[in-house]
């Protein structure tokens, strides 16, 4: 009952005033046993001069804790800082006694109320020091059991005993509803272990076993070392899953909240983390110009790609935001999204881009001047089934939207492509890579500037083989992997998403944009990350299946076409493909009468007229491959 009445009233804070006259009592307390300590524990001291005094003691003791603000401090929260305030205004307490004495000994006499012994200032000193942060430091370490009293206790260890290690502690101790009792520390530095910091011990990794886990209770562990290496990432993550614990992982400082780290902040280890790069930043002050009062218009906003570049273009002062995509469903999400943050401006419109009538009356409704074109079909399995959607889609869409951008004056129009579009093995890489041809043959054609941006794989996106990871592992497996050597380049949405933007500030028109994407990830080791990552173990718990290269894949993926190479831009992780120089009035040409294929034209023969326009193009474990043979 006691309890739960203190847990009741340790919900609400003393008054400051209160902590203040709290304060000066321990003050007024600590002069009396001052007085007793120098005269050995003995009363035999003058107790009229000693009540005399305290009256301007205790005033001098508010004047000196109103100086440095001591009273304004939340108890329960003190801090470092705090302790050094309740110094200083001791100090400054000690210092102007000393200074009435001398002043009074030597203008009124030895004898005088305001003359104190010096040994006794100096002994009051030491045990208003003591006590007044002695008495914060209990009444903290009261509230502390009494909020835990209800609420469950988590053991935990922080790996990284630096600074980032200290800061993570720091935040944990300080936010008591958090539940978390750090219970030491493990490190790499031979150095740091078996040393204590905060009285806790400094462990090794390889001392953190089954047995010392039961024998501490330990749950989780967070990681707390700034620019860990991925690989030794992965390592630590997975001795520590093996051993049934929970993994978290402090951010970067740059994402603290203003400079400081909650608990709210640390969150638990994701693929993101292991994809062995250092994520792209971009920071571009040019592009708030860019966007400011501008019109922009993004197809397949309903897309990943898509909702995620309209996420990203409402942070800038835009004028209007139309969002074009053909998936009602979806579309009605992300309009959801804008319209619950308070988001003005913002128009969902359903509309092919197929269908050129419809897409120039929104045009010509909305006058955009920023457009990104995201709309396509992406699935390799799929369109190398579909040749005909592939064409009419990636190329014919792509066309579509394109022409009606110089038509009504667009100042820039930004595509969307993808790495299979580099040496392509398939019908959809061969159609995205016949879409930057078209856009390429644009430059010049009025006042539209045409940019090309190039995307490895993206994870978390629609098709991405993360969520069917993810799936198959809550089915309880196995992964299905097509090919054990086949690897991908990979970056995550946002980073995607900034590229994007990036390529719209810098470009100039007729660029293909692509970037350091580090070394590709193979499928098979991203596979086993994620098992280690749920906390199972490969291949005792989840196995994985290789299923072989399905129709138009290939092994290996590139950001470069055969005949392009590089040049830099400002940006060290961007970079400008050269492109080889193409027969624009020929690919045109092509184009235009690969787009207007019908329905019932076989696939093979929409096939055979994609490699006539990129020779490049050579078809892998697909039907398409007898159309090689015959070049």
């Amino acid at each position: 009952m006691l309890i739960k009445y203190l847990n009741k009233i340790s919900k609400k804070y003393a008054s400051k005033w209160l902590v203040l006259l709290f304060d000066i009592a321990i003050v007024v307390a600590m002069f009396f046993i001052a007085h007793i300590i120098r005269y050995n524990f003995t009363l035999k001291f003058d107790y009229l001069k000693l009540i005399n005094q305290i009256p301007y003691v205790a005033l001098i003791a508010a004047i000196s804790l109103i100086a440095v603000g001591t009273y304004k401090g939340v108890v329960r929260f003190t801090g470092f800082k705090d302790i050094v305030n309740i110094i200083i205004g001791a100090n400054i307490l000690a210092t102007i006694l000393i200074c009435i004495t001398f002043l009074s000994r030597k203008f009124v006499g030895q004898d005088s109320v305001f003359s104190i012994s010096g040994s006794i200032v100096y002994i009051h000193l030491l045990l208003n020091i003591l006590f007044l942060v002695g008495s914060k430091l209990f009444i903290k370490s009261i509230y502390n059991y009494i909020t835990q009293d209800f609420q469950s206790v988590s053991n935990i260890l922080i790996f990284g005993a630096g600074n980032s290690g200290m800061l993570t502690y720091d935040a944990i101790v300080n936010d008591t509803k958090n539940g978390l009792e750090v219970v030491g520390f493990i490190d790499d530095d031979e150095q740091k272990i078996g040393k204590k910091i905060n009285l806790l011990k400094v462990y090794k990794i390889d001392s953190i076993d089954e047995k010392f886990i039961k024998k501490h209770n330990v749950e989780e562990v967070i990681i707390s070392i700034q620019n860990i290496d991925p690989t030794r990432l992965l390592q630590i993550t997975g001795n520590l899953f093996s051993l049934g614990l929970k993994v978290k992982i402090v951010p970067p400082v740059q994402n603290w909240i203003d400079g400081d780290l909650s608990v709210g902040q640390i969150k638990e280890v994701k693929i993101e983390d292991l994809l062995g790069r250092d994520p792209i930043n971009i920071k571009n002050p040019d592009l708030e110009d860019q966007y400011d009062n501008k019109v922009i218009l993004i197809t397949g906003a309903a897309g990943s790609i898509g909702s995620e570049i309209a996420r990203k273009a409402s942070l800038y002062n835009f004028k209007k935001l139309i969002l074009v995509d053909n998936a009602e469903s979806a579309l009605y999400d992300i309009q959801q999204e804008f319209r619950q943050q308070g988001l003005q401006n913002i128009e969902a419109i359903v509309a092919d881009v197929r269908n050129k009538t419809r897409i120039d009356q929104i045009f010509n409704l909305y006058k955009p001047k920023m457009v990104f074109h995201a709309a396509a079909y992406k699935h390799v399995p799929l369109m190398e089934n579909n040749p005909f959607e592939a064409v009419s889609v990636n190329i014919g869409g792509t066309k579509n939207v394109a022409d009606i951008a110089v038509k009504h004056g667009v100042d820039k129009f930004v595509l969307i492509s993808t790495d299979k579009a580099v040496n392509p093995t398939n019908v959809m890489g061969a159609t995205k890579r016949i879409a930057e041809l078209y856009v390429t043959c644009l430059k010049g054609k009025g006042e539209t500037k045409f940019i090309t941006t190039r995307f490895g794989n993206v994870l978390g996106s629609n098709g991405s083989v993360i969520p069917l990871f993810k799936k198959q592992i809550e089915k309880g497996g196995p992964l299905t992997v097509t090919h054990k050597e086949i690897t991908r380049y990979f970056m995550t949405i946002p980073e995607a998403c900034q590229l994007v933007l990036e390529a719209a500030a810098m470009g100039n028109g007729g660029e293909i944009f692509v970037f350091d994407m580090g070394e590709p990830i193979k499928i098979f080791n991203l596979a086993t990350n994620m098992i280690i990552l749920s906390g199972l173990r490969y291949p005792e718990d989840i196995d994985i299946k290789i299923t072989g290269l399905r129709p138009g894949e290939k092994i290996y993926e590139e950001l470069l076409a055969d005949g392009e190479n590089t040049k830099k831009t400002y940006h060290d992780k961007i970079m400008i493909a050269k492109s080889r120089n193409v027969d624009i009035e020929s690919v045109e040409n092509q184009i235009n009468d690969l787009t207007s294929v019908g329905t019932l034209t076989q696939p093979l023969e929409i096939v055979a007229s994609i490699k006539k326009l990129i020779p490049e193009y050579v078809s892998n474990n697909s039907t398409y491959e007898v159309l090689d043979s015959k070049k």
